[in-house]
This record gives structure tokens, sequence and C-alpha cells, in this order.
């Protein structure tokens, strides 16, 4: 399903002028949504309806893929998906930016790379067809016969990223009109994901690198007849010094970066992007905006607010209706820690420790891999059951207020509605807000 249309177009651009006003130093930024999860889709959209925004929602290769990911959903099913939600939300589609996140071969990095690689390609390619009109081109890993234990050397990685470029351009030209696609490139961030940091903050790019990736990917690109291309690569990712563990989150240091500004303004056109910005405060995400980190990427911490409302949801439901005849409570809390137990390849290289540590870790990990599993079948009827037995029983504003104090204010000033999915959104758009005023340059 294509959607290119003047609406698509004009957000696109609007998006590029956002990019350009914080060349100009003008202190703005936009956040981007890492999730493909519904109430974290439908939070984002109230945020954005509020603030007059667009909104920059971007789904990741392992995701979303050509053939299903681990959300079972396709690019062009995504897309159909999100627009669905922002008719039910009542949000204009067309303000909607579509972004493909380390967009390359790393699902199929176990293969060769005359078969993940062209898979990589045809990835892009379905997400260029499917109305994406922001790709980060991401072929920094290592692929089953490059050799050695770390990535592939820098050349071949420019070489894959300038491939895949041309799949996407190409693609491009097949569409009646519409926006060309913007290019994000640079590898220096964790894997889509997360990866295990608990010890130190990671190192902050250096210059000479940052120099090194842009150089070489411009001649990869010209080499390759994408000139015109590169004049559309709207950002770079580069390592802030920002990162966050299972337990630990290491803050944001605005001299530690002070160079690659420097650099910025002087020698390159484009924006950074930033990666793991999760739990940042609201003065760091104003402050990275500011020092040109114009894209701020966001998600596990939604899903946490998530699973923070949804627990607090059920304890609310245990309380209120555990002992009411007929009703049979959900046990959703139970049902998500037996389908992780049950299943743990979403989590078991991420956490450590004993059989208490890891029980503790699925359900209050800061890297939140409980995200995963909030499709599965079990955990999904659960969740349902909470929704309906709250939605019929409204608890009492007291009980509410001792779990989610601060929707629990908004109901009774009757700013936010009782309703469960309410409640859960409010949670959720309490994090987006953070990065709305932020990305405003009104961080506090």
């Amino acid at each position: 399903m294509a959607v290119r249309d003047k609406a698509v177009v004009s957000a696109t651009e609007r998006l590029s002028k956002i990019l350009e006003a914080n060349r100009k130093g003008e202190g703005v930024g936009i956040y981007s949504i890492c999730s493909a999860n519904r109430f974290v889709l439908e939070a984002a959209m109230q945020q954005a309806r509020m603030d007059g925004s667009i909104l920059l929602l971007e789904s990741t290769s392992s995701q979303v893929n050509q053939f299903g990911g681990y959300t079972g959903q396709t690019p062009a099913q995504f897309v159909e998906f999100v627009n669905g939600l922002a008719g039910r939300m009542n949000f204009p589609a067309e303000h909607i930016v579509f972004g493909g996140d380390h967009l390359g071969p790393y699902v199929w990095s176990s293969e060769a790379a005359a078969s993940a690689m062209p898979k990589a390609e045809e990835l892009v390619r379905a997400c260029v067809l499917a109305g994406y009109t922001k790709i980060h081109l991401d072929a920094s890993m290592r692929l089953a016969d490059d050799g050695g234990n770390g990535p592939p050397p820098d050349e071949e990685i420019s070489q894959r990223a300038a491939a895949m470029c041309k799949v996407a351009e190409q693609a491009h030209a097949t569409l009646p009109a519409g926006a060309a696609p913007l290019y994000v490139i640079g590898t220096e961030v964790p894997v889509p994901g997360g990866e295990l940091a608990e010890s130190r903050a990671p190192e902050t790019t250096r210059v000479k690198d940052l120099e090194r990736t842009l150089e070489l990917t411009r001649r990869c690109f010209a080499d390759n007849g994408l000139s015109s291309a590169w004049q559309r690569v709207i950002a770079v990712v580069v390592q802030p010094g920002v990162e966050f563990g299972n337990a630990v989150v290491f803050d944001y240091e605005s001299e530690k970066t002070r160079a690659l500004a420097k650099f910025l303004e002087k020698s390159w056109s484009g924006v950074f992007e930033a990666h793991s910005t999760d739990y940042q405060s609201g003065s760091a995400l104003a402050q990275m905006v500011k020092d040109h980190f114009a894209i701020l990427k966001v998600g596990p911490w939604l899903t946490f607010a998530l699973r923070e409302a949804v627990f607090a949801l059920a304890n609310v439901e245990e309380e209120w209706l555990a002992d009411r005849k007929g009703i049979t409570t959900s046990r959703v809390r139970e049902a998500l820690e037996q389908a992780m137990v049950s299943d743990p390849r979403y989590w078991k290289n991420y956490y450590r420790g004993s059989d208490a540590e890891l029980y503790f870790a699925r359900k209050y990990s800061l890297s939140d891999r409980s995200r995963y599993y909030w499709p599965n079948p079990n955990v999904e009827a659960a969740l349902q059951r909470l929704l309906r037995n709250l939605g019929k029983e409204p608890p009492p504003l007291s009980l509410l207020s001792q779990y989610l104090p601060s929707q629990a204010e908004a109901v009774r000033t009757r700013t936010l509605a009782a309703d469960p999915e309410s409640l859960i959104r409010h949670k959720i758009q309490e994090v987006i807000r953070i990065y709305a005023e932020a990305c405003a340059g009104r961080g506090n």
C-alpha cells in the first residue's frame, strides 16, 4: 500500500524544517516514538494533537519487516494499523511521518552477506513503498562470512548502506508522487532492542570518527550515483554518552559533546540523532536538543510507563473486585510472568543473577524486556479482562489515588476520563510530555 500524497509530503517537509531550525540554533527538535504498542501510539497521538505537531513514528527491523517481525506486521500492515488508530483517536494521519529504525541486515546477521543483504534491501524497499519517508541505513552488524569478531570494516558498512539507499531510491521512483526519502546514517548506537550497560557510560563519539563516517559514506553514495540522495541525509547517529541498563541511567553531560556540536555547526549540513535517550531528565533532553541532537529516540521508557499503569490497575482491581461474586480478576501480572518464563528468548541474554533477581528484572528492569510479551495471547486476554472489569466497575477515587495519584487528580478535575484505557494512555503521556517540552525548547 503506497501512502504518498500531498499530506505526507507536507509532514515530511515539516520534519525537515524542524531540523533546519535546530541547525540555526533555535533549540527545537523532534522526538521519535520507537514502539508498535497500541497504547503507546495512541498516547503519542494525543500529545501531538494537543501540541499541533507532526508525529514521528519508527519501527525497527526486528519489530516490522517483510516477514512480519515479532509484531507479525509487514511495513504496509504497520502503516495500515497506525492509520486505523489515528482514525479512532481523531488524529490526522497526514501528520504522521513513518520511519524505519536500524534498517539493514541485523535480523539476518547469522547468514552470509549474499543471503542477508538482499533481505535487508527488500526490507528497505518495502518500507519506502509503504510510505516510510525517514530511513535509518544501518549495516554495522557483522554477517556470518565477514570474519573476525567485531563489526565489518567501515568501508564495507558504507558500501552496504549505499546499496540499501540505491534500492530505496529505485523504490521511490516507482511511486506516482511524494516526498523523496530522508536518510539517517551512522552506527554508534546499541543494536535494536538495546544492550547491557551497567558499569559505565559509553564513550562519546570522537570527531575524527564522525568525519570518517561522513566522508566514507559520502564517497560510497557518489560512487553509486547517489549524490542527490546524499543531499537528503538529514542526520547522523552518534553516541552522546547516554545509556540505560536494567537498574542504571547514565545522564547526559553536555561538555562531553561540545566538540561534536562545534564540528556540526562548521562542517556538517545535518543534525545528530540520539538513541537510548530513555529516562533522561527534561533538562538533559532540552540540552541535548540545544546541542544539535535534534532527533531524540524513545521506546522502552514508554512501555515501562505502560507496565507501571497496568500493574497499578491490577492492584486496584484486586483491592476493589477480588471478593465480588461473579467477577474473575484478570491476574495480568501473573500472566505476563508466565509468558516470560515460558518463552525467555527476549530477555535471557539481557538479565543476569539469581532466580530472585531475574524475577525482579522481568517486572521492573528499566530495559523493559516485558514489552515483547504484551502481544502474547494469554497476556492480551488477561489485559482485556482487566480493562473490562474496571470499565464495568469503576473504582472509587480514593483507591485510584493510592496507585495512580496523578491520574486520580486529573479525573477529579475532570480533565481525564476514569476508564482504564484513558488512565493507561495518560500515564504514558506523562513521559511523552517531557520529550514534547524538551523538543519545544521548554525542558525543565
